[in-house]
């Protein structure tokens, strides 16, 4: 939830070409808190069966019985609609609508239809993830521009390496409540070469934000990118364990940080 709002302010700074204001940062990123908080209550909610026996999330307030379920839903739904009414009332209605529409498809697309139907779920699922800085470019330009859509295909890009490095780690997890992430069905060698070939895909796009933005921003993109893929390589190369996966998974988030940041800065530099 953190690196969501992270990216979504970011993505305003850069909209903003520096500084979009004090009332503006803050009512934006209390909508992005409860737009996130929202559809990750009401997931929990919806996946409190299998999340009490994965290892990684039986502790959840849900599944450990520390919340009614009943009231997790209302309170997911709760803060979905206070994300509107602020968004709506407060920033745009485009604004709005992205945040909800992130909201939805999170929830509906790919927590009840894709998570445990599709080896494809996070791949296609990521959408939802990377609508914060296109609700964040919104709420400063009351538009969606191509540059919004860059950072937009940025995270859509990066979240199936990240998610799969994970599941690498519990896939014995997924492979418990019959989720169907990819090294459960396809196996880890070919969920490692699937993270290379998108980290070189991600690696590559990021490069297209020079366009925008200059000499800078390609080589902010390069760096980053080529550690990236780095990693993606000894991930592949590893035949024991899951070392590396725990280092690109860790990476991936400074990754997209450092990303967002230094874009933010050198649009600020470019006002």
């Amino acid at each position: 939830m953190a690196l969501l709002l992270v990216t979504e302010y970011l993505a305003m700074v850069t909209a903003a070409r520096g500084w979009p204001g004090l009332g503006l940062s803050l009512v934006a990123l209390a909508g992005g808190a409860c737009a996130a908080g929202g559809a990750g209550a009401i997931n929990c909610w919806y996946d409190r069966d299998i999340d009490a026996i994965m290892g990684r999330t039986r502790g959840r307030p849900v599944p450990a019985g520390r919340i009614p379920a009943g009231h997790a839903l209302a309170f997911g739904l709760l803060l979905t609609g206070l994300a509107f009414a602020l968004f709506w009332v407060e920033v745009n209605p485009l604004a709005a609508w992205l945040s909800l529409l992130g909201g939805l498809f999170y929830v509906l697309v790919y927590t009840v239809w894709l998570k445990r139907s599709t080896s494809e779920n996070i791949v296609i699922g990521g959408a939802a993830g990377a609508m914060p800085p296109v609700v964040g470019w919104a709420a400063v330009t009351h538009s969606v521009g191509p540059l919004a859509l860059a950072l937009f295909a940025i995270i859509f890009l990066w979240t199936p390496p990240h998610f799969w490095a994970l599941s690498l780690i519990v896939r014995r997890d997924y492979a418990a409540v019959g989720v169907p992430m990819r090294p459960v069905v396809v196996g880890v060698r070919r969920t490692r070469l699937a993270i290379l070939a998108y980290s070189v895909l991600l690696a590559a796009f990021s490069l297209v934000l020079g366009v925008w933005l200059g000499a800078a921003e390609v080589a902010l993109a390069a760096v980053l990118g080529l550690a990236f893929c780095w990693l993606a390589v000894r991930v592949l190369r590893e035949t024991t364990g899951t070392r590396w996966a725990r280092q690109l998974f860790r990476f991936s988030m400074l990754y997209l940080f450092a990303l967002f940041l230094g874009t933010a800065v050198i649009a600020a530099t470019l006002h």
